[in-house]
């Protein structure tokens, strides 16, 4: 942490950092302070407030925490068809539904340490704690990319997919995602250069942030070519009459087009705003100064895209249905006080079976 510090520390610009503290207030960070004045963040804001949450952080801290439910239901049923299957396609989407769950987290962690506790942290701590989202964000880019490849050598180069080349790409994924998200934390920021600043995040450095949105974009566009010649040569093979290979083909090219297409729907206004910030001038352009909506819709990306597995998988509403009738069968069985009088008969049981049976598969066709 130390080391950390020192990348982000005002040591090496003392001119910039003379104030002792706000208004005399010592527990107030002085380069937060410093930036968020230079960049028009302060107006209308007192650092020293109250630090109880309000009723939009309220909202805020709830969307997290449904995030993080949800997907935590979602992965724990992806997982299981991961160890039923073997299937490639479960891991990459665990490794997806993995980076959500950590979105909803890092919001959270975001939200309980915005408002007047952000003019109390070091700047280490506030570039960790913006760090986060870049690090879900990137993982959950860098898997779509990782599926859209593996589905292109499965399906045009006929490669036989390995687990040791998915695991070592999952790996990858998130040594990629830890470095592209962590730049600003390892020294790529403006704390010593308030000219440099982004508006949206004050500490981050404007050409950080065009080359996180560059990366971004190359992928997803890698992703679209990759996706287009797979619809092409599905296109081709089912002329030669290969109608199997081209219904399953077209459903996960559905799918993922629904991912990608719902991916950019809520990133892409925000991508726009971060764009717009590399342009301006600080304190010139107003709709800056509202970004919340657009880091929400962001945010609310992480909920949507659990549905989307859900309802486009009659497998994965199966067997989030089972892990839910079970859940249901293990606290029954806690709470029932005849459960031992049906353990002991065994018709008794069987019946409680096939009822237990019958609900879950009306739930699951449901």
């Amino acid at each position: 942490m130390d080391l950390l510090s020192s990348l982000t520390s005002s040591s090496s610009c003392p001119h910039l950092y003379r104030w002792a503290g706000y208004r005399g207030n010592a527990s107030l960070s002085p380069v937060i302070l410093r930036h968020y004045n230079h960049t028009g963040r302060l107006q209308n804001r007192t650092p020293a407030a109250s630090d109880s949450p309000g009723a939009s952080a309220a909202v805020l801290l709830s969307l997290s925490v449904f995030i993080v439910a949800e997907n935590a239901l979602v992965l724990a049923a992806v997982v299981s068809r991961v160890l039923r299957s073997r299937r490639w396609v479960y891991v990459c989407l665990a490794n997806i539904t993995l980076s959500d769950l950590l979105t909803g987290a890092a919001y959270l962690v975001n939200v309980c340490m915005s408002g007047g506790r952000t003019f109390r942290l070091s700047p280490a701590l506030w570039l960790f704690r913006e760090g986060l989202l870049f690090v879900t964000l990137a993982a959950s880019v860098f898997s779509l990319l990782l599926i859209a490849v593996e589905r292109y050598l499965t399906i045009m180069k006929s490669a036989r997919s390995s687990y040791y080349r998915i695991y070592g790409l999952v790996a990858l994924c998130w040594a990629l995602a830890l470095v592209l998200g962590f730049l600003p934390l390892l020294g790529w920021n403006c704390v010593c250069s308030l000219d440099r600043c982004s508006t949206l995040l004050p500490l981050y450095s404007k050409t950080y942030i065009l080359f996180a949105l560059l990366v971004f974009f190359l992928i997803l566009l890698a992703i679209g070519v990759l996706y287009g010649a797979i619809y092409c040569h599905v296109h081709k093979s089912a002329r030669l009459g290969l109608q199997r290979g081209r219904r399953r083909s077209t459903a996960l090219l559905k799918t993922v087009v629904v991912i990608v297409g719902v991916f950019m729907l809520c990133w892409g206004p925000l991508f726009s705003l971060l764009l717009v910030d590399f342009f301006c001038t600080s304190r010139r352009c107003s709709a800056l100064f509202r970004a919340d909506f657009f880091i929400a819709l962001a945010v609310l990306n992480s909920a949507v895209n659990p549905v989307i597995y859900a309802l486009g998988s009659g497998e994965m509403r199966r067997t989030m249905a089972r892990l839910l009738c079970r859940k249901e069968a293990l606290s029954s069985k806690e709470t029932s006080s005849t459960s031992e009088n049906k353990a002991r008969n065994p018709k008794a049981r069987r019946k409680c079976r096939l009822s237990s049976t019958t609900s879950c598969l009306s739930v699951s066709s449901g």
